[in-house]
């Protein structure tokens, strides 16, 4: 569903810049932008994640373990398994 948002002026105007030198519209360059936003917070979050379970040896050791587990799985069956 289109919605209608505030941004800055200075938002604006490099909206419009970008837009002007890709040759593509604002929505698209915004749309992208939003995406690529939302990817690194995901990867930063997930970094937090493992940081507090690194805090914890029990459960680290734990999720390495399920590591080495899924890792035997994931090469089940290839030729050259060692």
């Amino acid at each position: 569903m289109p919605a209608t948002m505030r941004i800055s002026q200075g938002s604006w105007k490099s909206l419009k810049e970008i837009s002007d030198c890709a040759g593509e519209s604002m929505q698209a360059i915004l749309d992208k932008a939003i995406e690529i936003y939302r990817r690194q917070w995901f990867l930063e979050q997930a970094n937090k994640a493992f940081a507090v379970l690194k805090e914890n040896p029990d459960a680290w050791r734990d999720e390495t373990e399920e590591r080495i587990l899924w890792d035997v799985a994931i090469r089940d069956g290839l030729e050259g398994d060692d």
